[in-house]
């Protein structure tokens, strides 16, 4: 990641208000050394560190990371979305085994009778970074993370996973038909398929939406299934379908928290998930005028998201392709075109030349969508 910006001065008047109408975040047990942040910001705890004031009201995401023992390396990253109210106070502890803050149910009263003697060991939230958070959490609310966040509440870098089946006892491998486990393999294969079979701790996963691997539906013709993987509205129609049928710019949000966990929260299929829900969004054509104030807000938080990442980031080691620019030469060569909404081409067109501007990315060559599809026909669909 690019190293950090300097955080723009906030109007001395909101920073008052803050202080008395802010709210408050204990943090009790995190070692010194450990990681601690809130929304774009992190620091090392210190021995007197007790939590947070001056927090805005809204949605945080509290993150921290674990120190090892002896060494300046810190463990992966977890974390949690609180949203507060006005001088709201909450109280969070810390769990050693699991290297993570969890709340403290009930103790929030018996510190807010002692919250001003509490108040020298509270760090101030830094205001100057807010207006980067609310513009990067723009249409995430409090309804969205709790549907799309894990069960358990926790957002881990790494996921929990756990045996699908038991495998230690004879009597387990034996049923499962696999090899006991003192006997030698004959065969890298045979290595790899020995190996246990791991699944999610139930409750830690995040609950995406599903998106759709075949863009076409069931008993497509030929035709109709080239049509649908050049132009993926029926995919995006399936995925809105699902929880946004009434609200589709309620889908931002999904994509805001993607890009947040994997922006601050280090979670890798976070960031699959965005670039499968961009891809989507970006080449769907026709739901282009059908969602036009859909489209208006997702160039508003492209805008957001694209300025925390370095521009080569999104280019692949191996074939070189930078698979933001080829899905934004897409969605510009829809956008841009005459036929498209005054507005929403326009917004489309600023948005372009500020990208040329900003990454040098070159959106102006034949997109590679232009060329002859290939695409797999379904199960008995023949070509004469």
């Amino acid at each position: 990641m690019a190293g950090p910006r300097p955080e723009p001065e906030l109007e001395p008047e909101l920073a008052r208000q803050l202080f008395f109408e802010g709210a408050a975040v204990v943090v009790l047990g995190v070692p010194e050394g450990t990681e601690f942040g809130i929304d774009c910001s992190a620091w090392a705890v210190g021995p007197r560190f007790r939590g947070l004031k001056m927090v805005p009201p809204g949605l945080h995401f509290l993150h921290c990371s674990a120190r090892r023992a002896g060494g300046t390396e810190t463990g992966p990253r977890t974390g949690l979305f609180l949203s507060l109210r006005r001088r709201d106070l909450r109280v969070l502890r810390w769990d050693a085994a699991a290297e993570a803050l969890d709340p403290a149910a009930g103790e929030a009263e018996a510190f807010r009778e002692n919250l001003r003697e509490l108040e020298p060991f509270l760090g101030a939230y830094p205001l100057g970074a807010l207006r980067k958070w609310v513009a990067l959490t723009s249409r995430l609310g409090e309804a969205a993370v709790q549907r799309l966040q894990p069960e358990s509440g926790r957002i881990c870098a790494f996921a929990e996973v756990v045996p699908a089946a038991g495998g230690r006892l004879s009597r387990d491998r034996a049923e499962q038909r696999r090899p006991p486990l003192h006997a030698g393999c004959r065969s890298y294969a045979e290595g790899l398929a020995r190996l246990p079979r791991l699944e999610p701790r139930p409750g830690t996963q995040l609950r995406f939406s599903e998106l759709p691997r075949q863009m076409f539906p069931d008993g497509a013709s030929p035709e109709e299934v080239t049509r649908h993987s050049m132009d993926l509205s029926y995919a995006l129609e399936r995925v809105i379908g699902q929880r946004y049928a009434s609200q589709p710019l309620d889908l931002l949000g999904e994509l805001q928290f993607a890009f947040v966990c994997f922006l601050i929260g280090n979670v890798y299929d976070a960031f699959e998930h965005w670039k499968r829900l961009l891809n989507i969004l970006c080449r769907s054509e026709d739901a282009i005028g059908k969602y036009q104030d859909l489209y208006i807000s997702l160039i508003s938080v492209l805008y957001h998201q694209l300025g925390e990442i370095p521009a080569d980031f999104f280019v692949d080691i191996v074939s070189q392709d930078n698979f933001l620019t080829s899905t934004l030469q897409v969605f510009f060569s829809y956008t841009c075109s005459a036929a498209v909404d005054g507005t929403l081409r326009k917004k489309a067109e600023k948005f372009k030349a500020h990208l040329t501007k900003k990454f040098k990315w070159d959106f102006e060559a034949e997109p590679d969508d232009c060329a002859p599809v290939v695409v797999e026909l379904p199960e008995g669909v023949q070509v004469d």
